[in-house]
């Protein structure tokens, strides 16, 4: 009785104050404006529909994308970091949640998708590989997403030394887990970067598919935690992929993306500049996964 009243009373709470976005792209040392070569929506909530289209790069119903002409250069081998927050707009001192809501425990994921045009790509179908994840760590008690609101926001990722040059996708993802113990009820928060790809030291370009995962009752303490999708794609030691991964085609046709609106004021998303600016949180983020 007690962990229904705590789910409701959760569920309840982050209707009105909950969801994330990612809002900026951050690597070896630079990050950029707000939105820089991010298809940011103008809505902050999830997708909860894992056959949706949208689920690729955001922008289902109301969450309309904003299309961005920047491409933001990467090197194989690159730790970059992607920045969230509670809306466009929140800052520590405007918004007490800021990064997200300490209810919206899950994982924290990202996957590339390499493209011809990461201006024009669009999301949905296959080449999705994943490249990060963290999970909950049993021996705290304490999920990724927690790790993400001590680290100020900041997610941590890796690109592969070994990829081929190129143009891609980046999708950083938190689930939030707090009302998935019914089926539907998981919260999927994810938005696409656009970069490009240099200097790799192979030509692994990895297949795509899927492992659910999502179906959870975090309120009953769980002691271990599967995290959705394939295993991170890594480099052997000839520099390509030990193991190639797969992610399943959405049956949806290609989104296309639409111009952005400001619906809800709070997440109006601001102009972007062009000025560059040194990363001010150097934290290494969530990084301590525990799946069995």
């Amino acid at each position: 009785m007690r962990l229904s009243i705590t789910f409701a009373l959760a569920s309840l709470t982050c209707i009105a104050s909950c969801h994330t976005i990612f809002v900026q792209f951050g690597v070896e040392g630079t990050t950029y404006p707000v939105s820089h070569g991010i298809r940011d929506p103008t809505y902050d909530g999830p997708i909860q529909d894992v056959t949706a289209q949208y689920i690729a790069c955001n922008g289902g119903g109301q969450q309309a994308t904003a299309p961005s002409s920047d491409i933001i250069n990467v090197k194989a081998g690159d730790t970059v970091q992607a920045t969230w927050r509670h809306t466009l707009t929140s800052t520590a001192a405007t918004d007490s949640v800021y990064v997200v809501d300490p209810s919206h425990k899950g994982p924290t994921l990202a996957y590339l998708k390499k493209v011809t045009d990461a201006t024009t790509a669009t999301g949905p179908g296959s080449g999705w590989f994943k490249v990060q994840e963290s999970g909950l760590n049993t021996a705290t008690g304490k999920w990724a997403t927690e790790d993400l609101i001590a680290n100020k926001g900041v997610q941590n990722i890796v690109i592969p030394p070994c990829l081929e040059d190129g143009q891609y996708l980046l999708r950083p993802e938190l689930i939030a887990l707090h009302a998935a113990a019914s089926k539907g009820g998981a919260q999927f928060y994810m938005e696409c970067a656009q970069i490009n790809v240099s200097g790799g030291t192979g030509t692994a370009n990895p297949a795509t598919a899927t492992d659910p995962g999502i179906l959870i009752n975090i309120y009953d303490n769980p002691t271990s935690y599967t995290i959705p999708g394939p295993a991170p794609f890594t480099c052997g030691a000839g520099g390509d992929s030990t193991t190639p991964v797969v992610e399943p085609e959405v049956s949806a046709p290609p989104v296309s993306v639409a111009p952005p609106h400001s619906t809800f004021v709070t997440s109006a998303k601001p102009k972007a500049s062009t000025v560059k600016a040194p990363l001010k949180s150097t934290g290494t983020g969530a990084h301590a996964p525990v799946h069995t």
